[in-house]
């Protein structure tokens, strides 16, 4: 089973950067793609970004995209998410989630399309 750890969550200010990793403890052949969700307080869990593991094939929410990048790092199992130009509306829990299939456009953003989740991590942006 594929275990995900989640780190680098933190406050930062409205503009500012943070970076977060997802640690895979499993082999890459586990599965095939790795995506970032959050989740802010009442409201539902949704997709940010997905990347496959074999092509590097990348997706982003709108909400999302120009400010944030995914990107992996295959010999250490390791998959970030650079966040710049944060918002307030940015504030969530992160979860990095995993997939035995590659990212899709009609199926990164589903929660219900991934098998293994980390337990997140906060990112709140606040002057």
């Amino acid at each position: 089973q594929v275990q995900l750890v989640e780190s680098g969550g933190g406050l930062a200010l409205p503009g500012g950067s943070l970076t977060l990793s997802c640690a895979a403890s499993r082999f890459t052949l586990d599965y095939a793609a790795i995506g970032w969700f959050r989740q802010a307080p009442g409201k539902e869990r949704e997709g940010v970004s997905c990347i496959s593991v074999n092509d590097m094939t990348t997706y982003y929410a709108d909400s999302v995209k120009g400010r944030f990048t995914i990107s992996r790092d295959s010999a250490e199992n390791m998959v970030y998410l650079q966040m710049n130009s944060l918002k307030p509306e940015d504030t969530a829990v992160y979860y990095c989630a995993a997939r035995t299939g590659p990212c899709s456009s009609g199926t990164y953003y589903s929660i219900f399309s991934y098998e293994y989740w980390g337990q997140g991590t906060q990112v709140t942006v606040s002057s």
